[in-house]
């Protein structure tokens, strides 16, 4: 809303600083400067709230050193990270950006899943929650949506480099010509991008083309049924995580800086042209979401770092999870997602491995065994001896070299 008022201020009377709110860096810094106020200095009555409301956290006991000290800790306060998201993107964002629009939608539709789940635990007693099958409706449901708009959405286009040999005879002809000018007409595209290989373009359109070219009409299938693939596993995979003080909350803010970044480049014609990657016009948009919600995600820290006074919940991991997964999807780097969220992924592959090698040798010697000591992977090393602070500080430093790995891959090829 402010970006409205500025530019209107710009526009009609030439307001000194007016034009400053044109520029994504500084709308960003804004958005992420109010987010971590909010977060911080709101945070704690929202938290006080939740005491009173009683919505404190039920601890099961796993044998685990310092367990039995968290019970009672208010959780839900995932509502802490979605308002300190949310109010800053109203405030400093272009609301008629689509991308802006189906990011608001996915925080709205996630929180509002997360939040049904802790309800029933809190209010219900019913230690289960939301029963899985509508958890995964809800994800499923909202992949269709999101890989819907990115596909038919006339504002989602893409614009590629023009071959090398075309980008120099128009550079020879012209030496100053505009970066526009060396990348092709906008166009609606199932593109993605392949780390780590020289032509990192992949059309999911070449999944069924092969069989018939005229397939080619069918792509968006292929691309909601990934759209609905990541969204699932990433906000799984953020949930899982949520298991220590500190730990999702800290890994996704690192991760979603990542994202931040990529965004910012593939949004702005010259860093596309000069790191040869696709050009998504009206994507740098993003960058001011990812601005709030990181302030809001180091915010929250203030409060849920050991020894955590508030638990972010499924309010909080689900919502984390569903915005990492449609940054990614959007700014065309979701196969980049096993790289930079590999703690998410180790954490459902330890649950994964986990439950499946049990269930196997009780099949077959009828007695059920264990490859970790308790999954998911963070409680192995609590089993191990290792107290909590230590654990998540390693896999915060884990979490930031695969994100150096992951924009390395702009250039390394």
């Amino acid at each position: 809303m402010l970006y409205y008022l500025f530019e209107y201020l710009e526009s009609q009377f030439k307001f000194p600083g007016a034009s400053l709110f044109g520029f994504i860096t500084f709308r960003a810094a804004l958005a992420m400067i109010f987010s971590l106020l909010f977060s911080t200095i709101y945070g704690k009555r929202i938290i006080r709230f939740l005491q009173k409301q009683q919505v404190g956290e039920t601890i099961r006991d796993l044998g685990l050193e310092g367990q039995k000290e968290k019970a009672g800790t208010p959780t839900m306060g995932g509502l802490i990270i979605i308002l300190a998201t949310l109010i800053p993107v109203f405030l400093f964002a272009k609301l008629e950006n689509i991308y802006i629009v189906l990011l608001i939608v996915t925080t709205l539709w996630m929180g509002a899943i997360g939040f049904i789940d802790d309800y029933i635990k809190k209010f219900k007693n019913d230690k289960e929650g939301l029963k899985g099958r509508f958890k995964v409706l809800g994800q499923v449901g909202l992949g269709i949506i999101v890989g819907a708009t990115l596909f038919f959405h006339p504002d989602v286009t893409l614009k590629e480099n023009l071959p090398f040999v075309e980008q120099q005879k128009i550079l020879t002809e012209n030496p100053k010509v505009e970066s526009s000018k060396l990348f092709s007409a906008e166009e609606k595209s199932t593109k993605t991008t392949i780390p780590f290989v020289k032509n990192n373009e992949f059309d999911y359109a070449n999944l069924i083309t092969w069989i018939n070219p005229d397939l080619k009409k069918y792509a968006w299938v292929i691309f909601i049924l990934v759209a609905i693939f990541i969204i699932t596993a990433v906000s799984n995979g953020a949930n899982l995580t949520d298991g220590i003080d500190g730990l999702a909350a800290g890994t996704s803010a690192i991760i979603v800086l990542t994202l931040g970044i990529f965004a910012w480049v593939s949004g702005n014609i010259i860093f596309s042209d000069y790191l040869n990657i696709m050009y998504i016009p009206r994507v740098e948009e993003i960058t001011i979401y990812i601005a709030a919600f990181v302030g809001a995600l180091v915010g929250f820290l203030w409060y849920n770092t050991y020894p955590a006074q508030v638990f972010m919940g499924d309010t909080g991991s689900l919502t984390i999870g569903g915005i990492i997964a449609v940054i990614a999807i959007a700014v065309r780097k979701e196969w980049l997602i096993p790289v930079l969220c590999g703690i998410f992924l180790a954490e459902n592959l330890s649950v994964v491995l986990q439950v499946s090698w049990f269930k196997y040798t009780k099949k077959k010697y009828g007695d059920g065994r264990r490859i970790f000591k308790m999954a998911p992977l963070h409680h192995h090393y609590q089993k191990l001896g290792y107290h909590e602070s230590k654990i998540v500080t390693r896999f915060w430093i884990v979490g930031i070299l695969l994100a150096i790995v992951t924009i390395v891959t702009l250039k390394i090829r």
